[in-house]
């Protein structure tokens, strides 16, 4: 059963003083090095991911339509089911079809896993199915912008020598991660087996929640995909569905690498302001 965790409905602006910081570090991954030091300039981050309400009052004030909900590029050959309205929704592989996503018809940010699925009583869940222009229109109209990898992971990293760990000393998970043998079963021992309202789980030292776990996070750095058939960006943060024996990407030097113009039902983002100056006290 999952936790009865409300998460947090008024999320704050945390300011984050600039500072240098290895990126590349020990890379568990190839895509994680070489070692780097990066210097930042200090900015105010969301103390969480953006939620579905605060999605939700944006498009009530403006209209948006985000790209799920648009009619897809006709490409001639394409499945017919992605020729129509939809999105990428994770699914638990079946022997007749190993796949682990499925392009989703009608699933959107109202309807993350499809339309049998509802946000309602879900307004403190982060949004997904967000491309990245989606985020960017949140962020423009909310007059801020999107962090980029090197400002997100030096706010993820907290000034800590040794990086946030997805468990305590006694084994209990401290984030939503995965917890069972991926993609066969989430054991659920963090109380989730999909996203979390934001803020549940313990924020780091900057008072941050969610860094690790939950959902992915868009960035504003662009990276190189051979796959991909078009732009691609870093996500960071790992979610729900990164697992110790795949993924293990709930670490704040993680990094991935997605599709601009697709979301999921494990990607969402936060915001940073860089404008305005540091407190005054």
């Amino acid at each position: 059963s999952e936790q009865q965790c409300e998460g947090i409905a008024e999320a704050q602006m945390i300011w984050v003083g600039g500072g240098s910081f290895v990126m590349g570090d020990d890379p568990l991954y190839p895509e994680e090095g070489p070692p780097r030091s990066v210097t930042v300039d200090g900015f105010w981050i969301s103390q969480t991911e953006v939620t579905n309400a605060q999605f939700a009052q944006f498009v009530s004030e403006t209209g948006y339509a985000t790209v799920a909900e648009r009619e897809p590029p006709q490409i001639e050959g394409a499945p017919p089911e992605m020729l129509q309205p939809g999105s990428a929704t994770f699914r638990v592989p079946t022997p007749d079809n190993p796949n682990w996503w499925a392009w989703t018809v009608g699933a959107h940010w109202r309807m993350p896993n499809g339309a049998a699925s509802s946000i309602e009583d879900r307004a403190n869940d982060p949004v997904v199915q967000v491309s990245y222009d989606d985020a960017l229109a949140y962020a423009r109209w909310a007059g801020m912008s999107l962090p980029s990898e090197e400002q997100w992971e030096y706010a993820a990293r907290a000034g800590a020598e040794s990086l946030p760990e997805p468990k305590d000393a006694s084994g209990a998970p401290q984030a939503n991660y995965y917890q069972g043998v991926f993609p066969a079963k989430d054991m659920g021992e963090d109380g989730y087996t999909s996203r979390a309202p934001v803020g549940c789980f313990e924020p780091n030292a900057f008072g941050l929640h969610d860094m690790i776990g939950n959902v992915w996070e868009w960035t504003t750095s662009s990276a190189a995909r051979p796959d991909a058939p078009g732009p691609v960006n870093v996500i960071k943060g790992g979610s729900f569905l990164c697992a110790a024996n795949y993924c293990a990407r709930y670490r704040p030097a993680a990094r991935q690498f997605q599709e601009r113009d697709l979301g999921t039902d494990h990607i969402g983002f936060r915001l940073i302001d860089t404008e305005r100056g540091p407190p005054s006290n």
